[in-house]
């Protein structure tokens, strides 16, 4: 997921997609919005990066620590999953303009509020949409077996979108 913006009523209905789909560990790609939306996330497996709209402040930071969600240390932020290499990127980074560098399966990214699935320099870079200011609010899901990726529309009105 990505570009929540602190909507948590968006955030809730990606959870509960994300639940009802069996997913293992979820990837926020920045933009995340706020205290609120890592109360939704807390105690999920997660990975996530700072977007330019974040405000990592010492309040955010002491409380992230408390509730035990790791903060990014490194851009991009790295993980492994079943095998699969990914770099996860907000997308307005100078290191983002790089990714033929990478040595990872799959590229991560949110910040242009579009949906993307391509290759490029052998990796698949895949932008899930964003859950605000979006005509189509998306997330995306991948399977780590197969590679398969699925978009998905989190349709319907909420609380605070």
């Amino acid at each position: 997921m990505s570009d929540s913006h602190g909507r948590v009523g968006a955030v809730r209905k990606a959870l509960n997609l994300f639940d009802r789909l069996g997913v293992a560990h979820i990837i926020h790609c920045g933009d995340v919005g706020g205290m609120e939306v890592f109360d939704e996330l807390v105690g999920r497996p997660l990975t996530f990066v700072w977007g330019n709209t974040d405000d990592p402040d010492d309040g955010l930071l002491a409380y992230l620590q408390t509730v035990g969600i790791r903060t990014p240390t490194e851009i991009p932020t790295r993980i492994e999953l079943d095998g699969m290499r990914f770099a996860v990127f907000h997308g307005h980074e100078h290191e983002f303009d790089r990714l033929d560098r990478l040595d990872v399966d799959f590229v991560l990214h949110g910040h242009t509020h579009a949906t993307r699935d391509e290759r490029i320099a052998g990796k698949r870079v895949i932008n899930p949409g964003a859950l605000h200011r979006a005509a189509k609010k998306t997330v995306a899901t991948i399977d780590t077996a197969t590679g398969h990726t699925a978009f998905h529309n989190i349709a319907g009105s909420w609380p605070n979108a």
